[in-house]
């Protein structure tokens, strides 16, 4: 028996889901008033993403190697990582990863740790999205703008995203990180159906993907 946060560290093939499709999902709850105006509630913080790994598969040795994984994860049961090639850098499209892409905290002198974010918006209602699958060797990081060395003066804790300096960094400083990462997932599906005769005459099979909380 597995716990709810059941997770192997490792990867979906990122060759399989380089063509996969998928998304943030948002729950919002709406009422409509009878004046005609709208109460828009969620009882999510944070986007779920979904994605369907079945459109990635090109060759049958494809499907063979995501029913591999299925079963070494037990289907549903344990959590992997997952690369979203529409959203793994902290960096915008074309440009190299930066210790200064994403600002995770302001020093008080006090606090060592910072969890790692990515933020989406650049209005007054910014969107702060926890990292907690970053890429191992991919950070670069810095405080106030001096590059702190993972190992000498900070740990990165690559199962939580969470920064934990040495020394607390000043009051006033600005922690920022660069950095890959990854979507902690699990298969949304305990069967997975398809056969060799409808993959030859193009007939793909769904395997549904879903973030996880971990």
């Amino acid at each position: 028996m597995a716990s709810a946060q059941a997770f192997h560290d490792v990867q979906f093939p990122v060759a399989l889901s380089f063509g996969a499709s998928g998304g943030p999902e948002r729950r919002t709850d709406i009422v409509t008033l009878a004046n005609g105006h709208e109460e828009r509630n969620t009882p999510w913080a944070h986007a779920r993403r979904r994605y369907d790994a079945g459109l990635g598969l090109r060759a049958i040795e494809d499907v063979q190697a995501v029913l591999a994984f299925f079963e070494a994860r037990r289907g549903p049961l344990y959590g992997f990582r997952w690369k979203d090639w529409l959203d793994w850098r902290s960096a915008p499209p074309g440009r190299p990863i930066d210790a200064l892409d994403q600002q995770v905290g302001l020093g008080d002198g006090e606090t060592t740790a910072f969890q790692l974010v990515k933020r989406y918006g650049e209005d007054a209602h910014p969107y702060l999205r926890p990292i907690t699958r970053p890429v191992p060797g991919s950070l670069r990081i810095a405080v106030d703008g001096d590059p702190v060395a993972e190992g000498a003066g900070v740990v990165v804790d690559h199962a939580t995203g969470v920064l934990r300096f040495d020394v607390a960094p000043p009051v006033g400083a600005l922690v920022t990180a660069g950095f890959e990462f990854d979507v902690p997932a699990r298969f949304d599906t305990e069967t997975l159906i398809g056969s060799v005769a409808g993959f030859e005459a193009g007939t793909l099979p769904e395997i549904p993907v879903v973030e996880i909380r971990a």
